[in-house]
């Protein structure tokens, strides 16, 4: 059911609410603040010290909207480890709870949401359960039928790092995997924070919610992996990627989304979805999906491969060697994108383990890192002599930062951006 730009749900919700959130990564927070305009809510998580931030007012995720967000005296939010007292008194509860991809398994670690839905189907006799977390294909329907109930829905969320809430309150669409009241209550909720006008809202059965999220973001996945490879053709050829890019996304049917060279796709999603739903694929004939996957490790590999023969050239030319040392790699940010604190499944890093499987020499410069090593590679925390130090720089994402040492950076970014 599609209600087309329908604003019936903006403040159609009468009384005000009480609303749990569990889990207060950039999912959970995202959503705790759009609700909270309207409803009063608690931020859960087990980790105290995300509960002092908020508390504090203060985000515990990389979003510069929601820092200046939460200075909003009128937003109703509260934090509390005490899991037990917000499920209790909590009318809807939103679970944002991490769902790890498991490569012994291959499916998504759900055991998270699991727990959270035991414990707030026995606190609260009605409430209304949301699983915001990314989940297989067919589990909101299994913990339904595990637990004799339909107060279980799941609402998938599209949110990019670093920009969740901006994406919460302009959402390019809100789906609720329940076609009944309570994907009602659901949709009207999400849609009454929004600031944006005329937001397409869809109501499906729930399993068909959860392949939207898959393979909505395995068609990201494959956007990106389709210009990567493209990047690597024109480069293994010394052709101008530009060029054929500006070609190729002239077409409409193209358009110019999505097709900036990278690394690979990273992040918390897009790695872990594309595993997922090519493992949910494990009876259906396909073959799209495998290669999607392949291409993000093929794409690691013929950087790292690159990066080494540009390392051969300047071992030939003896720079390194006037200095009495073997040449240095240095690896200019961790994190997935600008604008996030997120260091998991990038790019990067998978370059850099194929790197130093050779034997070759590294350093990093990652600020948002403590400690004095990452895997076994110097951090150096002074970018001047990070970049004195490396003969080479990694970067997944260019930066006025390195533009003194462009002639070192190595990186396929054209257009200076994520899409």
């Amino acid at each position: 059911m599609i209600e087309n730009g329908n604003q019936r749900g903006r403040g159609a919700i009468a009384p005000t609410l009480t609303i749990a959130v569990v889990g207060a990564g950039y999912v959970g927070v995202a959503n705790a603040l759009l609700l909270a305009q309207h409803h009063t809510v608690t931020v859960v998580d087990i980790n105290p010290q995300r509960v002092a931030q908020l508390q504090a007012r203060q985000s515990p995720v990389a979003d510069a909207l929601a820092d200046e967000f939460l200075q909003r005296p009128e937003l109703r939010l509260h934090a509390s480890t005490d899991a037990a007292a917000a499920l209790a008194n909590a009318d809807v509860v939103f679970i944002a709870t991490p769902t790890d991809y498991d490569p012994v398994t291959n499916a998504f670690d759900t055991r998270s949401v699991e727990a959270v839905v035991a414990q707030a189907l026995a606190a609260h006799p009605s409430s209304t359960l949301v699983i915001k977390s990314t989940v297989p294909v067919g589990f909101t329907q299994r913990l339904r039928q595990q637990h004799g109930t339909d107060r279980i829905v799941f609402s998938p969320e599209f949110l990019r790092e670093g920009h969740a809430l901006a994406d919460n309150l302009h959402p390019s669409r809100i789906v609720v995997g329940d076609r009944g009241a309570r994907g009602q209550l659901v949709a009207d909720l999400l849609r009454q924070g929004a600031h944006k006008a005329d937001v397409p809202v869809l109501l499906t059965d729930p399993t068909e919610a959860e392949a939207i999220k898959l393979f909505a973001n395995t068609y990201l996945a494959m956007r990106v992996a389709f210009f990567n490879e493209l990047d690597s053709y024109a480069a293994a050829h010394g052709l101008d990627t530009r060029q054929i890019i500006d070609g190729v996304c002239l077409d409409p049917r193209v358009g110019r989304g999505y097709n900036n060279p990278s690394f690979g796709y990273g992040g918390y999603c897009l790695p872990k979805d594309t595993k997922q739903l090519l493992a949910n694929y494990r009876d259906v004939p396909q073959n799209l999906i495998a290669a999607i996957v392949q291409a993000n490790a093929t794409r690691k590999d013929f950087i790292a491969d690159d990066v080494l023969r540009r390392l051969q050239v300047l071992c030939a030319d003896g720079e390194p060697a006037r200095h009495g040392r073997a040449p240095t790699v240095g690896v200019y940010r961790l994190v997935m994108k600008q604008g996030s604190d997120n260091f998991r499944a990038s790019a990067i890093q998978g370059v850099m383990k194929r790197i130093k499987a050779k034997g070759v020499p590294m350093i990093v410069y990652e600020p948002m890192l403590e400690g004095e090593h990452f895997f076994h590679s110097p951090l150096v925390r002074d970018l001047s002599a990070f970049k004195a130090q490396a003969d080479v720089i990694l970067a997944n994402r260019l930066h006025p930062d390195l533009a003194d040492v462009a002639h070192k950076v190595y990186t396929r970014d054209l257009f200076g951006g994520d899409a």
